[in-house]
């Protein structure tokens, strides 16, 4: 059975009926061949692969320096760490996001501020920004949602001047580009997702992308209890067993078994993201002229990663709300989900102060917002399916 839920509904459906699911990843037999020869090697954990995959990775971004790690909640979480972020100081984060962009706030104990998005895009909303500014504002995390670029260059005219750092979560936006730079060459540090639906896959995994050596080293050194040395260093040939704790670090290193799947991914990054974008691209030219629809907006001058296609229902206007076309999209067989129910929703941060009505174009979007099936194999008659039986349910009271 598969569970369908989003709030406090939930539906259930045979899984044998998926004819479409949510998202299909993108394995191949040279990814599968790439793990089972890190098996055969005998090194399994943080090694040799770690190392190719971060270099590959700077190729890829931008930035010179880059730490692979289990997630990119690490990622964003040991990067406000060593930067020293903590109790008496505010981070700045959109309200439209999951939670991990403003939980690992919390965990360096600094106040996760809440602002905001623009209702084209759902990415954070610079002037939203910059009226929460106060002088306890240490750091901003604006979220490239779904893989459409922030608007970068305003956010980086109103913290660069007040010293504050960017930290662009980036968990959607491997491969793209805002104004011709790629995401990862821009704020002061990107942390990017590797988990099982993005763009490209570890199974679990991210990385930390910057241009600052003295971030990186210390990065690495909270990523692994703090050790001076990590594995590799301590068991590889000419090696020390010697060690010093310098500081009370963390256990979110990369394996190497993952980081050889990541290699294969990334190698493959563009021709996934071309077939992504393929995808967007029918999606749009079939619903353009859905008149119960607001389809995703994005900006020419960017490069798009397409990690989702979210169409918002017209709940106003439509005969079928946006929870009841989930529900039968699901009895039909595709698969959907919803990105993201907004922060200030959740029990956690209602402790924090804040409350339904504090961001308004964040509950627009969430209370219209599905996202449609969206994955490298997608072919154009699974697209079209699709957008048939969401164009029949809603129209089908009319």
């Amino acid at each position: 059975m598969l569970a369908v839920c989003y709030g406090a509904t939930s539906y259930t459906v045979p899984v044998a009926e998926l004819r479409i699911p949510f998202f299909r990843p993108a394995i191949d037999d040279d990814d599968i061949a790439a793990v089972a020869d890190t098996l055969r090697s005998g090194w399994l954990t943080s090694g040799p692969n770690v190392r190719e995959f971060e270099r590959e990775l700077s190729a890829v971004c931008g930035a010179p320096y880059v730490n692979a790690v289990n997630s990119c909640t690490a990622a964003l979480h040991l990067c406000l760490r060593a930067w020293d972020i903590g109790p008496g100081d505010e981070v700045i984060v959109p309200a439209y996001t999951f939670s991990a962009t403003a939980t690992v706030v919390v965990h360096t104990g600094a106040r996760p501020v809440l602002v905001d998005v623009r209702e084209r895009d759902a990415n954070l909303d610079p002037e939203a920004f910059e009226r929460a500014i106060t002088p306890r504002t240490k750091a901003v995390i604006p979220v490239h949602f779904a893989g459409e670029p922030c608007d970068m260059d305003a956010i980086l005219a109103i913290a660069r001047p007040r010293g504050i750092r960017v930290l662009e979560d980036a968990a959607h936006a491997i491969g793209a580009a805002y104004r011709g730079r790629p995401i990862g060459s821009i704020g002061d540090a990107t942390a990017f997702s590797f988990y099982a639906t993005k763009n490209i896959t570890t199974g679990e995994g991210g990385a930390l992308a910057s241009f600052d050596q003295a971030l990186s080293e210390r990065v690495r050194i909270l990523t692994l209890h703090g050790m001076t040395r990590d594995a590799w260093n301590r068991y590889d040939a000419g090696g020390s067993w010697r060690y010093d704790i310098v500081e009370f670090g963390f256990k979110d290193n990369l394996t190497d078994l993952a980081a050889a799947l990541g290699r294969r991914q990334l190698a493959k990054l563009e021709r996934l993201t071309e077939a992504r974008t393929r995808t967007a691209m029918r999606y749009l030219a079939n619903l353009r002229d859905e008149p119960l629809l607001t389809l995703p907006a994005f900006d020419e001058a960017n490069h798009h990663a397409w990690h989702l296609f979210m169409v918002r229902v017209d709940n106003e206007r439509s005969p079928v709300h946006r929870d009841d076309v989930i529900r039968r999209l699901a009895e039909r067989g595709i698969g959907t989900s919803v990105h993201f129910i907004p922060l200030h929703f959740h029990t956690a941060f209602r402790r924090l102060g804040y409350q339904p009505g504090d961001f308004p174009v964040s509950e627009r979007i969430f209370e219209g917002a599905i996202s449609l099936p969206l994955f490298p194999s997608m072919t154009d008659a699974d697209v079209d399916f699709v957008c048939e039986n969401l164009r029949e349910i809603l129209h089908a009271n009319a």
